[in-house]
């Protein structure tokens, strides 16, 4: 196995002037040789979640460029120009502080959510802010992943069609003005830092959704309800989020949760018989919810819920867009149970 010392250091930069960037691309390239252990892997992959960030790539899709083409390092920092453009300085530099002590700068902490919301989310782990995104935005969003897919909302055998990058009911779509534009909403960004209680965050460049209705010959893949993180106790604080594209109803494939579970769940992961795997459990037995909410609406839930989409049996089918801000130092988890 490679040591650390083999790989490039986190302040060399290259053309973008980025820190951090070579040594991810150096990692991801012994890894692809199976010359990086798995501790190693994990151990930097906040930071290195928060380098994407700053380049507005998502993680599948620089993956497995990297895992397909073993670009050079000059090459890949080609690739991520073509893909998503030069990434703006402020941002370059701000990223590339993280690297030094620096005086933390204090910023007052936004209050968008009230006394009334914030006692919804410590009871049920969740939250729906209405109207982030103007409606004309979301429909704008639609159009463009239908044209993505080369499917037409008003021709329902197109919804079906094989796609490279469709996966199940996630669709590898990255870049686009508008997803990066609904992405900035201020009240989306404000929200999380009031739930954070801090402005040092960076939004994530993630993928959308498609889930179209159920068919005959055609049925929902899942996800069903899972969590994204470990299960060793205590569960650390983090968030995820998504918007809804389109006006949904509870039928129509949405999104599920389990309310209040990061208040439980200290006490149900004990009770489980030894040897149980929990990921395994009937986690809809918990209590599970479908949340239907308008266009422009957004949801954020604590990472401790299970979540996940359900079955569409309505007519129409569900579009979303996945958006999350994160720190670039949340702890690492040491298990993945």
């Amino acid at each position: 196995m490679i040591t650390e010392f083999t790989l490039s250091p986190s302040t060399q930069t290259g053309a973008l002037g980025l820190m951090h960037i070579k040594r991810f691309w150096s990692k991801v390239m012994l890894r692809r040789a199976n010359q990086l252990n798995d501790d190693m892997w994990r151990q930097e992959w906040q930071m290195d979640k928060t380098l994407l960030s700053v380049l507005g790539l998502g993680q599948e899709q620089t993956l497995t460029y990297v895992f397909q083409y073993a670009p050079a390092f000059e090459e890949f920092e080609q690739w991520i120009i073509r893909t998503a453009g030069t990434p703006p300085a402020e941002q370059v530099d701000k990223f590339n502080s993280l690297f030094f002590k620096t005086p933390a700068v204090s910023e007052s902490i936004p209050s968008i959510l009230n006394d009334e919301e914030l006692a919804f989310w410590a009871q049920n782990g969740y939250i729906i802010i209405k109207n982030v995104v103007p409606k004309a935005d979301c429909q704008a969003t639609v159009d463009v992943i239908c044209d993505f897919l080369k499917i037409k909302l008003n021709e329902p055998e197109t919804w079906y069609g094989p796609h490279t990058s469709r996966q199940g009911i996630m669709i590898q779509l990255f870049q686009h003005p508008l997803l990066q534009k609904n992405r900035q909403s201020a009240r989306i960004r404000m929200a999380y830092e009031q739930l954070w209680q801090r402005t040092d965050i960076w939004v994530t460049t993630d993928r959308v959704g498609f889930n179209p209705p159920e068919t005959d010959t055609w049925k929902f893949p899942g996800p069903d309800l899972h969590w994204d993180c470990g299960l060793d106790l205590p569960i650390p604080f983090n968030l995820q989020g998504l918007l809804y594209l389109t006006d949904t109803a509870p039928e129509q494939g949405a999104f599920t949760l389990v309310p209040g579970f990061h208040n439980r769940i200290s006490e149900w992961l004990p009770s489980l018989p030894e040897g149980t795997n929990p990921r395994a459990e009937n986690l809809h037995a918990l209590g599970s919810f479908p949340i239907a909410a308008a266009a422009g609406d957004f949801v954020i839930w604590h990472q401790a819920l299970p979540h996940g989409s359900r079955p569409n049996t309505s007519l129409k089918p569900r579009f979303v867009q996945y958006i999350n801000y994160q720190p670039a130092d949340i702890p690492l988890q040491q298990h993945w149970l």
